[in-house]
């Protein structure tokens, strides 16, 4: 079990390949005394006078967008002859030293790199729930109020306790998994879907939206699905599905030559084209002039090598001469990308 004496970490979960560009967002933004990295994708973070409500505030707030999920770590068992009992028996007394007796908890489990337990996520969640369970404790895999975790990692098995709203996330691991719909017309789909289920964003579910970039009509999908007329902008092909939906427009231009010439005024814009992330951004400016007073933005920013969190300051900075930026984040169907949801700010003001 993790010692007393030392101020214990917040586990920060992210994808693999960005250790390095959030280690260096969290140092920028947070009050971080150390970083040790447990795993392929995940890392004890120690804090100097702060805790992990205020570490969720910062990543929400500032933002630091390549973390998808946190919790504060609570205990930690050596690898060396842990068994399950001993893990769902310390997951036990770390529910029953910090939370009130009874009532739910939501539980999450995940490796992280290679599992050195032999457990596997699923043997372990039955194991902790029936121990919870027995004690007179409901589990649930999201909705309750407080989330305990247990993860795997090249250190050791750690648990983890954490409000729902500082988790980020309600995945293990922010690792969300969605089931492909049999009218699935592209993987890109996920990535919306991702926003729309796990935020509490104020996506509309009626009026007009544009779809830049629509081929072959994945966003485009969704945006109908949730009951939104939509516009959808691309010289490709649009799924057939979606060419026979009287409220599906299919505009086979540019974006450059549609934004001049279009009297419709939207409720909602999507970007998801493969273009550099400056450049996708100042699109989004010409698109600002079509968009109604208070109108919502999504844009995937398709990220390259470097520092990729320069890259999305400067894309936030361009953004913020018409938008107020609501959420930026790296979501778990992001590869080396980040999605921004933005609403359009007042007339003439600057929003950041």
């Amino acid at each position: 079990m993790t010692g007393s004496t030392r101020q214990a970490p917040v586990l920060v979960s992210f994808a693999e390949e960005y250790f390095a560009a959030v280690s260096r967002e969290l140092r920028r933004e947070a009050p971080v005394a150390a970083i040790e990295r447990l795993g392929p994708d995940l890392a004890g973070v120690t804090l100097r006078g702060a805790d992990l409500g205020e570490l969720a505030t910062v990543v929400r707030e500032a933002p630091v967008v390549f973390v998808k999920h946190l919790t504060g770590e609570a205990a930690r068992l050596p690898l060396d002859g842990v068994t399950l009992p001993a893990v769902a028996a310390e997951a036990l007394a770390v529910a029953d030293q910090r939370l009130p007796a009874g009532g739910e908890l939501a539980l999450q489990c995940w490796v992280s790199g290679k599992d050195r337990t032999g457990f596997g996520s699923a043997a372990l969640f039955r194991e902790i729930a029936d121990a919870l369970g027995a004690s007179g404790r409901a589990v649930r895999r999201t909705g309750p109020e407080w989330v305990l975790s247990a993860c795997v990692h090249d250190r050791g098995v750690s648990l983890g306790l954490a409000a729902a709203g500082e988790a980020l996330c309600g995945w293990p691991g922010g690792r969300v998994r969605l089931a492909r719909s049999k009218d699935s017309v592209s993987r890109a789909e996920f990535k919306l879907e991702e926003l729309i289920s796990t935020t509490d964003l104020p996506i509309p579910r009626r009026g007009r939206a544009v779809d830049l970039g629509a081929s072959p009509g994945g966003w485009t999908r969704i945006l109908r699905e949730r009951g939104l007329e939509v516009w959808s902008v691309d010289p490709g092909d649009l799924a057939p599905a979606l060419t026979r939906d009287p409220l599906v427009h299919h505009e086979r231009t540019t974006v450059g030559r549609f934004l001049p010439g279009t009297p419709v005024r939207f409720d909602l814009a999507v970007n998801d084209m493969r273009m550099p992330p400056e450049l996708s951004c100042e699109t989004m400016l010409d698109v600002a002039r079509v968009l109604r007073p208070g109108a919502l933005a999504v844009v995937t920013l398709k990220l390259g090598k470097g520092a990729p969190e320069r890259t999305v300051r400067s894309c936030l900075d361009l953004l913020g001469r018409r938008y107020e930026i609501l959420l930026a984040r790296q979501l778990h169907h992001n590869r080396n990308e980040v999605s921004v949801v933005a609403r359009l700010a007042a007339a003439g003001g600057r929003a950041r």
